[in-house]
């Protein structure tokens, strides 16, 4: 199955395409070519300079792909490339000297390449002025050209370097709420156990050494550590089912942000009031679940969530499988779980093309 696409890589094709408009530039190329051509130019010339200007159009796609993966400078690319835009250059054809440079920016320092593109603009426009031809008509456009075309992958490069920093970002604040969470159960395990454990330990210490001389009062001091033992498992079995409670109004605001942040149009309808605390962690529970399914194995564009007299209904337009085809500890083991307390689960492609996910809980 096709991997959904995320938001960055979203960003990343926007910015790659955008980036190849540079290519434009050259294009113009094709028709200056075909205007010599008319001119008299033999057809041999010209369609070496085609040929040239191909090559230059196709390898002119790498450099800023490599720049955005953070990779290595194409040096073969670009002295490839370099050669072909002197040896058009030479014809008087710059078309494809800004491009050239738009490619190059990513690779060496702002001074370096604002020093090349007013070198190249300067020396061309020279080279054209020597042999008598006038200079300003393209002095204007490739001066043009190579700033939108230096300053336009530049800034591209810059606007991914951002989306992708913010996106790392937003993992590591995730990460970073786990790990807190974890850390913040297992100090409460350490305050409620800890003493228990140590009292527990105590107190079998005591028995043993008071066994051979007092086998009643040993046997009193164990009878002691097993209800401390009962009392500690209680207390740990409390703080579990507090942390495996979730809120319904929680978990419902939660799967619409993430849904909506996934370009997955959410619609809530909800009457949760009523409902008592195991149903709604069960129903927040089988929400969860099949809003990790949506995004994981589904296509959607809508997603509509009601919930009316404890029946729970998740449909959205991507059409994945039935619930049997899950992994046991996805929805087919959420279905053993409903059961378990009288209720169904049904989840299946709906004749209209879409899924949907039903589960009727005891109100």
């Amino acid at each position: 199955m096709i991997r959904r696409a995320t938001k960055l890589d979203k960003i990343r094709w926007v910015i790659v395409y955008s980036t190849d408009f540079i290519n434009l530039f050259s294009f113009f190329g094709y028709y200056d070519l075909y205007v010599r051509w008319q001119m008299g130019v033999p057809w041999p010339v010209v369609l070496a300079g085609v040929a040239l200007l191909v090559v230059f159009n196709v390898l002119a796609t790498r450099p800023h792909r490599v720049a955005m993966r953070g990779g290595r400078r194409p040096t073969a690319i670009l002295a490839v490339t370099g050669v072909i835009i002197l040896v058009m250059s030479a014809a008087f054809f710059m078309w494809a000297i800004p491009t050239w440079l738009g490619m190059l920016g990513p690779f060496v320092r702002r001074r370096t390449i604002v020093i090349l593109s007013v070198l190249s603009v300067v020396l061309f426009n020279l080279y054209v002025a020597l042999q008598g031809v006038p200079i300003w008509g393209t002095l204007l456009v490739q001066s043009v050209f190579t700033a939108v075309s230096v300053v336009g992958v530049l800034t591209n490069l810059w606007l991914w370097r951002v989306a992708k920093e913010a996106y790392e970002g937003q993992e590591a604040q995730a990460r970073l709420a786990v790990s807190e969470e974890r850390l913040r159960f297992a100090r409460d395990l350490n305050d409620l156990l800890g003493q228990s454990l140590t009292d527990i330990a105590a107190r079998t210490e005591g028995a043993s050494r008071t066994l051979p001389v007092d086998p009643a009062a040993a046997a009193e001091e164990m009878f002691a550590v097993r209800d401390l033992a009962r009392r500690s498992l209680r207390e740990v079995r409390s703080v579990v089912q507090s942390y495996r409670a979730v809120d319904l109004d929680e978990m419902l605001a939660s799967v619409r942000a993430v849904l909506e942040a996934a370009d997955v149009r959410c619609t809530v309808r909800a009457e949760t009031g009523s409902l008592p605390p195991e149903t709604r962690t069960l129903l927040a529970t089988v929400v969860r679940e099949g809003t990790t399914n949506v995004l994981k194995h589904s296509t959607a564009g809508r997603c509509t969530i009601t919930i009316e007299d404890g029946v729970l209904e998740m449909s959205n337009d991507g059409v994945s499988g039935p619930a049997g085809e899950h992994a046991p500890n996805g929805l087919a083991g959420l279905a053993q779980r409903v059961r378990a307390v009288g209720g169904t689960l049904e989840a299946a492609p709906t004749h209209e093309g879409g899924y949907l996910l039903r589960a009727a809980v005891p109100a």
